[in-house]
């Protein structure tokens, strides 16, 4: 047995260091292989998503609408917010990571959810390296996560407000504030990590984000309920199933389904940090619009990895509230600037708490006070973009859609460069009192700049959102002037262009420009909005069922030259409200295609636009404008205007019926405001 000792050890070294190479091996493919997956959220191995997300360099804009975007997100947007967030002389976000690194010497200033606005700025300029490969992104980025990697904690905690303050006064406490940000600030470290990571296939940015979600699971493994709900507005739920992705750490799955279960473990939990009931047993939205909107978005990433129908379930209730009684039809999410929880219903006051920027009760959703926050409506994108992924339900793209080109990019100037906090229906100079937040785009909200670099990443990722694939084939989600050249699920390479000039006309182009030997099929978004539709193939009326709100499915084995028109009729519509929106009785709101109109003082000279009524009758007509030096799709019609009155300390009084006749000019909602100060509505009464 002695003598055999030295042959045991020396076997099992050698079985142990086989053993090991074996690991890093695997790790190697693994990581490789996670590279070649460059999507923006990556679903590819998510075994209950059915749509999965193409590469961020597959589509290239060309001409129409989304390629004009683009060109201003490429030129002003993305490069002016970088300015911005690098300028200590107006946000502070990047000197606070160099103080916290010991790079520099003073105190944080700005908001403490400061870090995660500058994540959200570096995701914006990896998103748009992965489309232009422009090398002066590549190493501004570099020269960024030196130093945010400076100011990490050795343990992975990373925080600049707290790390400041660590540094002077050797204290070692976090989480220790009920309205702390830093989970959402880590939340969006992790997605711009795997977001950089896939755009430029280094792990500097990601290792850091490793770090600090190492950190996370080790808090969460030992911290009380109440202690680990001191993370508002969870960015970190989407963060945390990303990283699961894209490193494939098991630990970080567990993580997940962990912050869902804690979720309402509480006995002092508010709506506002939608913890006062747990999230299996919500069946209302309620709450602040921006957090719950982050954490459904998150629980469906959850669910695309777990299948749990529970979590899909509630998710259901909370899709079906919102879009039936309180949402804007701009897809805007958060009508209340200060709404209560529970409103009018509590007999004991004890229980009414006040909610900020509160979703409200069923049908509030006035339209001068309406809060929108910008992050709310791409809070309202994300989610569902992933309901999208896990249903392939046609129902999600078309809110995805309307938020997109309605209550996201009113968020932002025409020329990239001024924003907006609030997204109202209505302003009015007569308004008695000063709201909170600027009617007027500025370029710098100092107060809570977190919308203007969401609003940015956003539009330089919209070419992510254009399609998806799954086993059956290629699916279009949005429409746009594109070149795509991407692969699908089984290997094959396919290359298409699209012609369009979408969302001014309904009339897409798509050609074929590179097949495979195998039948697959194409699936084309029917708007729910159009109706009697027309796909034909190589001039030929395709034998395919073409029903608006759902997917058009053509399954044969495409060819090199094919091409496939669409035609979506698309005309100018009055749409009304329910009833129970008081606010919009016997009003109405016009709509052409996804893209919802206003009426706007300038175009309205020497009368008052709150004057003007549209007739049942009237019939627009689309006329192309420029505004900006951005081309847009205007509607012209006839109204009536009634009679100026003096209203000024006057609550009621008869009625005078005097009109005259004028014609109107409407503009797409989220061009309002863009040439100077100006009143604006997007309901007006309607005459019958």
């Amino acid at each position: 047995m002695i003598k055999k000792l030295p042959h045991m050890i020396g076997n099992f070294f050698f079985q142990t260091l086989r053993l090991q190479v074996m690991i890093c091996v695997m790790l190697f493919l693994m990581l490789n292989a996670v590279a070649q997956d460059k999507a923006l959220v990556n679903t590819a191995n998510s075994p209950y998503a059915k749509l999965h997300s193409i590469n961020m360099s597959d589509v290239t804009w060309t001409r129409g609408f989304w390629a004009d975007r683009f060109k201003v997100a490429t030129e002003t947007m993305v490069p002016n917010m970088w300015a911005i967030y690098n300028d200590p002389k107006i946000s502070h976000a990047f000197k606070n990571f160099e103080i916290a690194a010991g790079l520099d010497t003073g105190s944080h200033a700005g908001p403490s959810f400061h870090d995660g606005d500058y994540y959200k700025t570096l995701e914006a300029v990896a998103v748009l390296y992965a489309s232009t490969k422009n090398p002066k992104l590549d190493e501004m980025m570099d020269k960024a996560i030196v130093v945010i990697g400076k100011s990490q904690r050795e343990d992975g905690y990373i925080y600049t407000k707290a790390m400041i303050e660590q540094r002077k006064t050797g204290a070692n406490n976090q989480f220790q504030d009920r309205l702390s940000f830093e989970s959402y600030n880590i939340g969006h470290l992790m997605t711009a990590g795997c977001i950089h990571y896939r755009a430029t296939g280094k792990t500097t940015l990601l290792n850091i984000a490793k770090k600090a979600t190492d950190y996370l699971y080790r808090f969460y493994k030992s911290a009380s309920p109440t202690l680990a709900r001191n993370a508002i507005c969870p960015s970190h739920y989407m963060g945390v199933v990303e990283m699961y992705r894209t490193t494939k750490d098991p630990r970080y799955l567990e993580l997940a389904k962990h912050l869902i279960a804690i979720k309402g473990k509480i006995e002092d939990g508010t709506d506002d940090n939608q913890d006062r009931i747990p999230f299996l047993q919500q069946t209302k939205a309620m709450g602040h619009a921006v957090r719950a909107s982050y954490l459904y978005a998150g629980v469906a990433d959850l669910y695309a990895e777990t299948g749990k129908d529970s979590l899909l379930n509630t998710l259901n209730l909370m899709w079906d509230d919102v879009n039936q009684h309180k949402m804007y039809i701009t897809g805007g999410c958060g009508s209340l600037y200060d709404g209560t929880s529970p409103d009018g219903t509590s007999y004991n006051p004890a229980e009414v708490q006040k909610i900020h920027q509160a979703f409200g009760r069923d049908y509030q959703l006035p339209n001068f006070t309406a809060h929108n926050e910008t992050c709310a409506n791409i809070g309202n994108v994300l989610w569902n973009w992933r309901m999208l992924q896990i249903t392939g339900d046609a129902k999600y793209a078309d809110v995805m859609e309307l938020a997109l080109h309605n209550s996201v990019l009113s968020g932002i100037s025409l020329d990239g460069k001024n924003f907006l906090y609030t997204n109202p229906l209505a302003q009015s100079d007569d308004l008695p009192f000063k709201q909170r937040w600027s009617k007027d785009r500025v370029l710098y909200i100092a107060l809570s700049n977190c919308c203007p670099p969401n609003v940015v990443r956003t539009i330089a990722e919209v070419s992510n959102y254009a399609y998806s694939i799954s086993d059956k084939g290629l699916w279009f989600n949005l429409y746009g002037g594109n070149n795509l050249s991407t692969t699908l699920t089984n290997g094959a390479k396919i290359a298409l262009s699209e012609e369009t000039d979408y969302p001014w006309s309904g009339n897409i182009k798509i050609t074929v420009k590179e097949s495979t030997d195998k039948a697959y099929s194409i699936f084309l978004r029917i708007p729910a909005w159009t109706h009697d539709p027309k796909i034909s193939i190589n001039g030929a009326a395709a034998q395919v069922k073409a029903v608006p709100g759902t997917y058009a499915e053509m399954n044969r084995l495409w060819k090199k030259g094919d091409v496939i028109t669409l035609n979506l009729p698309m005309e100018a519509v009055l749409i009304e409200a329910n009833p129970l929106v008081e606010e919009n009785r016997n009003q109405v709101a016009v709509k052409r295609g996804p893209v919802v109109y206003c009426l706007e003082s300038t175009d309205l000279p020497g009368k008052r636009i709150f004057n003007a009524f549209i007739p049942a009758t009237t019939q627009f007509e689309a006329k192309t404008i420029n505004i900006n030096g951005a081309k847009i799709m205007s509607l012209e019609g006839t109204a009536k205007i009634v009679a100026p009155n003096n209203w000024k300390n006057v609550l009621y009084k008869p009625i005078e019926d005097k009109n005259t006749t004028t014609t109107l000019k409407l503009i797409p909602y989220f061009a309002w405001g863009n040439r100077g100060h100006s009143e604006m509505s997007v309901w007006l009464p309607v005459s019958r």
